[in-house]
């Protein structure tokens, strides 16, 4: 089979591949680079296990492909971090206890991160609406709504100081 080189950002460095054109995003992520927080779990995007920012836009890893990343950035759970420090999103997560298993848990923070980015201050209906294509077996959805109100809570908290 022949295969295509890409380079693209990925959580904030300058990386390279070689991909078929068959190959999705969450094949390169998890067998190129052993990134294995985005996880497939129903492989029909569906479920938000998978579930990656591109340019800034969540995508399911599973259904986007890879050929389609060539020159642009990638943000995957593994980058929220900042040097070492947790984002605030993730704390509130373990703030909130809002995982259980944790198969889900990458894909909510994504989505959950595309959230706020796009309303800092979502009410409980809005954060239910947005989040309602993850799916989490172990019901933790109090938690994790409980966890997203606390990170637009803190965020906006910060911008003020």
């Amino acid at each position: 089979m022949s295969t295509t080189r890409i380079s693209f950002e990925l959580n904030g460095q300058p990386v390279w591949a070689e991909v078929e054109a068959h190959h999705s995003v969450l094949d390169v992520l998890r067998n190129t680079f052993e990134l294995y927080g985005a996880r497939e779990s129903c492989g029909q995007g569906l479920c938000g296990c998978c579930t990656v920012s591109v340019d800034g836009k969540v995508v399911s890893g599973c259904l986007a492909l890879a050929i389609d990343l060539d020159g642009c950035s990638v943000l995957t759970v593994e980058g929220l971090d900042s040097g070492g420090e947790l984002d605030p999103l993730q704390q509130a997560f373990i703030d909130c206890g809002a995982f259980q298993c944790g198969f889900c848990t990458p894909g909510f923070l994504m989505m959950s991160k595309q959230l706020l980015a796009q309303n800092p201050e979502p009410s409980e209906s809005d954060i239910k609406h947005f989040l309602a294509g993850n799916l989490c077996r172990c019901a933790a959805y109090p938690e994790i709504i409980q966890a997203v109100q606390l990170a637009a809570h803190r965020m906006n908290k910060q911008e003020q100081v």
